[in-house]
């Protein structure tokens, strides 16, 4: 198996590993609570998608 002869420099570490970064999914608006969510997910607030009801969100007591 080869081995590199020589340690990577940290700026070329640096620049490997500049596209990294985390990022945010993107978010969009529950038509029917208007609450952010992701898009193609139900709405963890309401339980909804699409229209209609596909999870059952228990109140808060």
């Amino acid at each position: 198996m080869p081995n590199p002869k020589r340690r990577h420099s940290k700026r070329r570490t640096s620049i490997r590993r500049a596209h990294d970064a985390l990022v945010r999914p993107p978010q969009s608006e529950c038509p029917n609570c208007h609450e952010r969510k992701i898009p193609h997910r139900a709405c963890p607030k309401c339980g909804y998608y699409k229209g209609r009801e596909v999870l059952e969100i228990k109140e808060a007591t």
